[in-house]
């Protein structure tokens, strides 16, 4: 008897089916964030690095300069993978041809069309974000709520463009696209209207989303504070909560490192699924803040994964990734936290749900305890090895000399 068969028979007995849990996880994408490869700098700014409301830290050499060194570090990250993917774009990674340049206003989709070759090459979906950050339209830490409105209108109009974008990306993959708003706006010290700039993102976010597109799925996305805006956030989790329930199609997307170090977002998935048939889903790991540290095989990450799977919503939470480290091997990054994430969810769907609800619902608090306690220590490891097989992709041990010879024979020789 393997490993992997006595551990069916483990799982059996405490009521899990392994087969289909790993039926459930082969079929649930993941979106992997083009960003950790090149440290967030994008293609369309001269010198381009991560700045005006996000930065990286760390200088680990071997980063993508360039499209095709992003998508070569990305298929090698990818050849280590299960599971289906998607990849996550930004607007600020817009190919332009030789001698071709515009800003963010005016992109338009045949800017996107090597991403889009690229994702029908190898199976990916596509998901996309407008960039706004990193411009020197960002003006005073603010963008859509500024009081400038030819700032304002900069923004509107880059917001705009990438809905376009992504309703053409949907339309070219028959597929629909998470396009994700997220604002770096907000202010240092106290400030002495907060009103006021809800408001102007409040008209703002109402003109973007006027025009039907109906390939993409709307959502925006929620802060506490940031480097710089510790005072206030114009773009909190209140106001953009309460945003997309009145704007049915347009959902708050949840990201792990976006709220208050005693809250967890593992608690708050089961509670928008009570409101939206949607919850869009940002893993990252913060250490004290909104760190984006890489995503780990850790406790809130397995809580998370368990909440999608206790509440039946696999096919309603879309499961993004959002880390980058400039300290370490890149493509490690990618490969350990998308691991971890789907591990997570694995972990998950091998727990015995069915019987944990039904102790609790019948008060059984003392046993249901014990089978949760107990679950943990479940032969895990070898269903996970036994997905990477079945998958074709190394398992845990065997990856990561793949990895330091790709650093060895590609990445080494970027200088």
């Amino acid at each position: 008897m393997t490993n992997f068969e006595s551990a069916k028979q483990k799982y059996a007995a405490a009521g899990v089916d392994v087969e289909e849990a790993l039926a459930k996880l082969a079929g649930k994408a993941i979106s992997i964030h083009c960003w950790q490869g090149d440290d967030v700098a994008g293609f369309d700014q001269k010198d381009g690095k991560a700045g005006d409301g996000i930065q990286t830290t760390g200088n680990y050499p071997g980063k993508a300069r360039n499209f095709e060194e992003l998508k070569t570090d990305f298929l090698k990250a990818a050849s280590l993978l299960p599971g289906k993917k998607r990849i996550n774009l930004h607007a600020s990674y817009a190919v332009f041809a030789e001698g071709e340049w515009v800003d963010r206003d005016k992109l338009e989709y045949k800017h996107f069309i090597p991403w889009v070759e690229f994702a029908k090459e190898n199976g990916l979906g596509i998901d996309f974000n407008p960039t706004c950050f990193s411009h020197p339209m960002v003006t005073d830490g603010l963008t859509l709520s500024h009081p400038d409105e030819k700032v304002r209108r900069f923004w509107i109009d880059h917001c705009k463009a990438s809905r376009r974008i992504a309703q053409k990306i949907g339309e070219e993959l028959n597929d629909q696209v998470l396009n994700n708003v997220w604002i770096p706006d907000g202010f240092k010290d106290i400030p002495a209207d907060r009103m006021g700039p809800r408001m102007r993102l409040k008209a703002a976010l109402d003109e973007i989303f006027a025009e039907p597109c109906p390939n993409v799925i709307d959502c925006v996305e929620s802060k506490v504070f940031g480097i710089g805006l510790e005072s206030m956030t114009v773009g909190s989790n209140e106001f953009y909560t309460a945003y997309a329930a009145q704007h049915p199609g347009v959902y708050n997307l949840l990201d792990a490192g976006h709220y208050h170090p005693t809250e967890f977002i593992s608690d708050k998935i089961p509670a928008m699924l009570c409101f939206f048939d949607k919850v869009p889903l940002h893993v990252t790991r913060p250490v004290r803040w909104d760190s984006d540290h890489v995503v780990l095989f850790d406790d809130e990450t397995r809580e998370i994964m368990k909440e999608i799977v206790r509440c039946d919503a696999l096919d309603k939470v879309l499961i993004g990734l959002d880390f980058f480290d400039a300290s370490i091997n890149r493509i490690a990054a990618w490969v350990v936290g998308t691991r971890s994430a789907q591990k997570a969810l694995l972990f998950a769907l091998l727990q015995p749900n069915k019987t944990l609800k039904a102790l609790q619902d019948s008060a059984s608090f003392t046993e249901k305890m014990v089978v949760m306690e107990e679950a943990k220590t479940l032969p895990f490891g070898d269903v996970w090895e036994e997905y990477c097989r079945r998958e074709n992709v190394p398992a845990d041990g065997e990856w990561f000399a793949d990895v330091q010879k790709y650093e060895q024979d590609v990445l080494s020789r970027r200088v």
